[in-house]
């Protein structure tokens, strides 16, 4: 199994130490190889996804991916910001199909900023189409144009879709949602916009190639409440690029902390790219007490969707259970009673939980 690490920048370095030392810990036979992506990579070479690391992530059978981003890269030129790393090695491998789970552990029922009986047993799967609609239509810019007879800035996007990639990401939601509950809600927002229109129209014609399963459509800002009012209602959610990022981060955090949290970016093969579902967090990059939880739980979803070894992704989760069972906690999940951990005692800990 060749796979390709890129801590990346802030708190990444750190939570990507504790998940190398998970995999190396599982006795697997594993090539692993370092790159650069992001801010760093601007920094060293000039480019946030350089040759190198393009050379290395096309090579590998699967990419984990710490964190990109910080506030010292904001004022570089489009081309030359960490997140266009980021974007470039998912359109250049392909990574279609996002799948971030949010799930809550009974015992970070408290965690939440909801009440427990609201999330309590909460298990969702948002699959997220990830190379297309308004991130990476064209047109896109700002420029000087002369309206209402005065010259002004002038920024325009481009949302679209075709038929066959909404078909694609919508079949890897169908075939989620058969070893779940069989439920999948479809979001759009076709009461305004014609592309997504379409990604209904498309919905319902995929809908009946799986009889088995239960398709429900909603239109995005109900979604966006219904996952506060009533979040189990749902199972396996599908939406376009723009709102399922805004609806992931959202479902995230009815589980109490994003640093618990793992996604991952599959292609047609399953070859992925793993990461934690939060940023960088630069505020806290350095002090080694970030949540490593997220990484490490990236790594079994690696295991299982690429390498298709459920025997080890099962290991792994059920290290990080036992770790909260006995009371471990980053900040970010602390409360009272609990034992507060940094970022190397968390992976410890679910070292020798292991």
């Amino acid at each position: 199994m060749k796979i390709c690490v890129l801590p990346g920048d802030g708190i990444g370095p750190e939570i990507m130490a504790e998940a190398v030392r998970v995999l190396k810990a599982l006795d697997l036979k594993i090539e692993m190889e370092e790159a650069l992506l992001g801010g760093c990579a601007v920094d060293a070479t000039g480019s946030p996804y350089p040759d190198a690391t393009q050379k290395l992530a096309l090579a590998a059978d699967a990419v984990l991916l710490g964190a990109v981003g910080g506030p010292q890269w904001d004022n570089n030129p489009r081309e030359q910001r960490p997140e266009r790393g980021l974007l470039g090695i998912r359109k250049q491998l392909g990574l279609f199909a996002n799948l971030r789970p949010a799930i809550l552990y009974p015992e970070l029922a408290n965690a939440s900023t909801l009440k427990p009986e609201v999330v309590a047993g909460l298990d969702i799967l948002i699959v997220r189409e990830l190379t297309g609609d308004i991130y990476f239509g064209q047109p896109r810019g700002i420029e000087v144009r002369e309206v209402d007879g005065q010259k002004q800035r002038f920024g325009f996007n481009t949302m679209h879709y075709t038929e066959s990639e909404i078909r694609r990401i919508l079949r890897v939601a169908f075939e989620a949602a058969r070893k779940r509950s069989r439920k999948v809600c479809s979001v759009d927002k076709m009461n305004v916009l014609e592309c997504t229109q379409l990604w209904r129209d498309v919905a319902t014609e995929t809908g009946k190639e799986y009889p088995d399963v239960e398709l429900s459509h909603m239109l995005v800002d109900n979604a966006a409440m219904q996952l506060v009012k009533n979040p189990k209602q749902f199972d396996v959610m599908v939406t376009g690029n723009m709102f399922g990022d805004i609806l992931s981060d959202e479902a995230s955090m009815l589980t109490g902390s994003i640093g618990m949290l793992p996604s991952a970016s599959l292609d047609a093969d399953n070859k992925g790219l793993y990461e934690p579902s939060h940023g960088s967090a630069p505020d806290i990059a350095g002090k080694g007490v970030a949540n490593p939880l997220a990484t490490i739980l990236s790594v079994a979803m690696m295991l299982r969707y690429t390498f298709a070894n459920e025997a080890a992704a099962g290991r792994v989760e059920g290290a990080v259970k036992k770790v909260l069972g006995q009371g471990f906690r980053t900040g970010d999940i602390f409360e009272p009673g609990m034992k507060k951990v940094g970022t190397r005692e968390m992976g410890d800990a679910v070292l020798a939980a292991l």
